[in-house]
């Protein structure tokens, strides 16, 4: 007879509960496998760094004729047409590389936060939708291109500060929710410099905290080598 009171087939082995060491040994395999898939925040942290740190570079230089002539606009110098392009897919490219490699590293992964991180993906992508509709029709209403190119800026990256800080408050990820304020701080910096200074303060300042970000969770991830992190969308792994 076994411990619950039913019969064992005669002649079957007894069955010898794992001992503490080989259950803790399993249990540490099976935490280093998930780890293993986590997205490396560190890509995306350079991805960005280098998206933000390029694209703002690009609209500071031309817009102060460091490279090329400014096209002047009511007396406000805007920048060339190639450095919004150069911004635009720069921001797109490492969109598209953190969701691929979010998506790569989370596959096959289920759970209640797959389900918040798809919401919470949709929710940057929303958000910037509604964010662009709005900033059309403060155009409509007569704001100027100064006015428009102050405005675009610090209403993204309020965006993009306060998903980073819910995304960190949902994870209790301290090292996101940073990012995010910063993100906001200099943002705010940025509106009293006035253009084009505000394009090299989120250049070097906001690609910046992309970079020391990477070099932190370089240095976390060396103390504790089992420690891993992933952000989606300028945030937290869609899926993760």
């Amino acid at each position: 007879m076994t411990d619950d009171g039913t019969s064992r087939p005669s002649g079957a082995p007894a069955e010898s509960p794992l001992d503490a060491a080989e259950s803790l040994r399993i249990i540490a395999a099976q935490t280093a496998k998930v780890r293993s898939r986590e997205p490396d925040s560190r890509l995306i942290f350079a991805a960005w760094g280098v998206a933000w740190l390029l694209g703002y570079l690009a609209l500071y230089l031309t817009a102060t004729g460091r490279v090329g002539q400014p096209q002047v606009t009511e007396g406000f110098s805007l920048p060339a047409g190639w450095a919004f392009a150069v911004f635009a897919l720069s921001i797109i490219a490492a969109m598209v590389f953190t969701v691929v490699h979010s998506t790569r590293a989370n596959a096959g992964i289920k759970g209640v936060s797959v389900s918040f991180g798809a919401m919470y993906g949709w929710t940057w992508c929303l958000g910037f939708v509604a964010m662009s509709v709005m900033l059309g029709g403060l155009a409509r209403a007569g704001a100027g291109p100064e006015v428009m190119a102050v405005a675009s800026n610090a209403c993204s990256c309020l965006l993009v500060g306060v998903l980073y800080m819910a995304g960190g408050a949902f994870w209790q990820d301290r090292q996101q929710y940073a990012i995010g304020v910063w993100i906001i701080l200099v943002a705010t910096v940025a509106v009293f410099t006035g253009l084009p200074q505000t394009y090299l303060v989120m250049a070097v300042l906001g690609g910046g905290g992309f970079f020391v970000g990477m070099v932190l969770e370089h240095l976390r991830r060396r103390r504790d080598p089992s420690a891993g992190a992933g952000f989606a969308v300028a945030g937290r792994p869609v899926g993760a």
